[in-house]
Formats: C-alpha cells, structure tokens, sequence
C-alpha cells in the first residue's frame, strides 16, 4: 500500500536519511549553480551601471529596489498558483529559467535603463520560484527537520553565491564587465537542467482545496500575519548587500583607484558569502532546538551593527571585512531562520501562500530600502542612511518579540493524522509530548516508539498544530 508524503514523514527516521532526501539534494543543487549565476553576475554589477554605463549610487539602489519590488509583485500569487494547481514544480522551472536567461542579457547593454528592464524581468522569474520552492522543501521532509532543510538549501545556496563572485573577481583583471555576464549563463543553463531532472512533485492529502486568492491570503493565521508586521518593519532597513560593496569600494577608491577597489569590494563579497554559506546549515540545526523568533530577532541585531560599522570611512581592511563577516552572518540567519519559522505558523494547505506573502513582504522591504539607501548615500551623508537602517532594524526585532507568539521547534503545519486511509497512528500523552507508539497497516503491525511530534517544551505537554496555524489542545 502506498502511503502520502505526509503519512511517510511521520513514520521516517530521526537520522539524516530522513530529511537529505531527492528534492532537498535537488532544490539545493539547483540553488548552488543559480546563485552561483546570477550573485557572479551581481557582484560587479554596481561597478558596471557607474564605470561602464555612467550611472551613481542612486541608480544602483533604485535598480536594485525596482527588481525587488517587481520579484514581490509576483511572489505571493506564485505561491497561491502551486497551491490552487496542487503542483509547485512548473512555477519553479519557469522562474529558474527566466533568471538563468536574462541576467547573462544585462551585457548587451549599453544604458542603466536597459540594465533596469533586464535586472527586474529575472528578478521576477527569481521572485516566482521561490514560494513553490520553500514549499516543496516543506513538505519534502519531517517537521522537526525543516530547519535543518532549509539550512542546507540555503548553504548550497550561498556556496554558489561564493564561486560565483570568486569567478568574476578572477576575471576582472583581464575582460570587461560586460563580458562577465556572458559567462554567468553557463552556471544558469546548468541550474534549469537540475531542477529538471532531480526535483519532483510530492504528493500530499491537501492539494487542491483553496480559496480564491484573496481569501487565501485573509486566511493565513493572524499568528502568521503578525509575524509579517516585524518581518516587514525589518524589510524597510534590509538593504541588497550589494550597497555593503558599493560603501567598501567608495572608501578605498582614493588610496587604491577604481580598478583595485572594485577588486577588493568583489573579494569582500566573496567573504560575506562564505560566512553565509558555513554559517547556514549551523543555523538552521540551532533554529530546531530553540526558540526561532529569539534566533531571527538576534539577526536583525547584527544587521543593525554592520550598518552601524559601516559608518566609519576608514580604508582598514580588517574593519571592513568585519562589517562584512557581520553581514554574511546576519543573511544566514534571517534567510534561514524566516522560511522556517514561517513553516511553523501557517497550515499546510497554505504553504504556497504563506511563503508567497512573506516573500512579497520582504521585497516590498527591499524596494523602499535600497532606494532609500542609494539616495543616502547619492545626496546625503552614509552616517545618516546607516544610522536610520541600524534603527529600523533594531525596531523590527523589538516588534518581532512583542508582537510574535512562540512556536516550539518542529511544531507540524500538516493535521496530525490520528487515522488516515490504511494507517492509524495510536497516540499516547506524556509530559514530554505527543509520541506515536504504534503503526497499524492491513500488510502487519510494527511496534515501538516511532519519534516525537508537535513538541511544546514551553507549555511540558504535548498539542497539535491546527489547520489556522494555531495550538490546539489534543
């Protein structure tokens, strides 16, 4: 008898077989040569809109807010489609496709504006993939791993994102900008073959049953909805790292030159994302075993202080790198630790949306940070832009704690099927949780304890998570 993917997860192991399974190592596979794509690309990409095409810091963050405000305006309805059709992985081909495409297209150009209609066209190919992304890797493991899931993805992810800018720090010296973008479309062509050929559907017992669009949306957990409240404050201050490389190469520009600065602002990219990479799937492991709001809100602290850092004009490298090593652990956390928490408050039935609007919610974020930022920095003074993004931050973790109930580590978003079609799970209650003891099928029996499931250490008893997103007791 073949059992869902739900039903499967629930009976899996508690060892890694049991969530580095074929689309954790697909998705993840796919996110290495994506990023390592498209972050080769964004690495010199500042310097090619000011050396090649006569553009300023405020152009840079207003092509960098544009994109992300055109990848939100698809995200949430990208998530909502894979609910409604049941299915995640066409959204995630065609979004994979259209970013592989058309950031290699950015070398042809010879004006920012150009730059701008590409740049926002593969953001938005990037801003669809994710929401049906998440949610597959959601429902591709056991609850209590998804941090660890998401941790790994991410890791895969920000590896990419360090060969990447290394490739293009390699080939600075010897060709143009402009010739840097054509290599990134091998490393994007390679990412569509992936997730083609590696990632598949997982079948679950809720596909088919949502609402329209807007009701899907004024249906998400209020829980969930307050949790976007920090998340969204935090957005206004979380600014592209890309401005992070546009301060380092403006503070060694007068003792380097232009070419050695951007040389070295590439390499302090290459940093931030090395700390990103080693520091994700740690993160995600420490996300399963404590509270992930106290997590992510730590995150948003360290944020603030590489804004604050990168007030000072000194030229040290090691202050620089500081900022940066602060920067990449801060993306870590909060790209980690954000899909996972989130993974805990909305029902299954939701996953595609709840992802959708917290990722609309952060590119809304980051079209008003970016912009905001870039003019800052253009017809201002930094100390104001990053004082102001160090405060903003700083106010969202207080929100985020205030505002944001607690959800135990591995709290389910699927019902918990106490009886379902071939399998009846018999539960029994402890201080320590609900524990499913035995596993009935028509083939035979198996006893023993088969794991933990829906933990509340805070509360010492065991509740299920309901299908609003909120505690019930069982």
């Amino acid at each position: 008898m073949k059992l869902t993917n739900e039903e499967e997860l629930l009976v899996s192991g508690s060892g890694w077989r049991s969530w580095l399974n074929g689309n954790v190592l697909g998705i993840s596979l796919t996110s290495l040569f994506s990023d390592m794509g498209h972050e080769m690309a964004t690495a010199i990409l500042p310097f090619f809109i000011i050396f090649d095409l006569g553009g300023t810091a405020a152009i840079v963050g207003l092509v960098e807010g544009v994109s992300d405000g055109a990848s939100s305006a698809v995200k949430s309805y990208a998530g909502y489609f894979s609910d409604k059709r049941g299915r995640r992985t066409p959204v995630m081909y065609l979004g994979y496709a259209l970013t592989g495409v058309l950031i290699p297209a950015i070398g042809f150009c010879t004006s920012w504006l150009q730059v701008l209609v590409l740049r926002a066209g593969s953001w938005m190919g990037r801003g669809a993939r994710g929401p049906p992304r998440d949610a597959l890797l959601t429902e591709s493991v056991p609850a209590k791993s998804v941090g660890k899931a998401f941790g790994f993805q991410r890791a895969m992810d920000t590896a990419g994102a360090v060969i990447g800018p290394a490739m293009a720090l390699v080939l600075i010296p010897y060709v143009r900008y402009s010739s840097i973008f054509f290599v990134s479309l091998v490393p994007g062509v390679v990412s569509v073959i992936v997730v083609v050929a590696l990632v598949r559907e997982v079948r679950t017992t809720e596909a088919a049953k949502v609402a329209g669009f807007r009701s899907s949306l004024a249906g998400l957990p209020r829980s969930f909805k307050l949790y976007l409240a920090g998340v969204g404050l935090f957005g206004v201050a979380n600014f592209s790292n890309v401005i992070f490389t546009l301060r380092a190469e403006e503070v060694l520009q007068p003792s380097l030159g232009p070419l050695r600065s951007s040389e070295y602002a590439v390499l302090l990219y290459v940093i931030l994302n090395i700390f990103y990479a080693l520091a994700s799937f740690p993160v995600g492991h420490l996300a399963d075993r404590m509270p992930k709001r106290r997590l992510l809100a730590a995150g948003y602290v360290i944020f603030a202080l590489a804004c604050m850092a990168s007030i000072s004009e000194s030229p040290f490298l090691p202050t620089l790198a500081l900022i940066f090593v602060l920067a990449g652990l801060q993306a870590a956390i909060i790209d980690t630790v954000e899909g996972a928490y989130a993974a805990d408050l909305i029902g299954s039935a939701q996953k595609g949306s709840g992802f959708g609007a917290l990722q609309t919610v952060n590119g809304l974020g980051d079209l008003v940070s970016s912009v905001m930022i870039g003019i800052m920095l253009t017809y201002s003074t930094p100390e104001l832009g990053f004082s102001l993004a160090a405060a903003i931050a700083v106010a969202g973790a207080v929100v985020l704690l205030a505002f944001t109930r607690r959800a135990s580590p591995g709290t389910p978003t699927q019902p918990h099927p106490q009886s379902v079609t071939g399998v009846t799970l018999i539960s029994s209650y402890s201080g320590k949780g609900m524990q499913e003891r035995n596993v009935s099928c028509s083939s035979g029996r198996t006893n023993g304890r088969l794991g933990s499931h829906g933990r509340d250490k805070g509360r010492g008893q065991g509740h299920h998570h309901g299908q609003d997103g909120g505690f019930v007791p069982w």
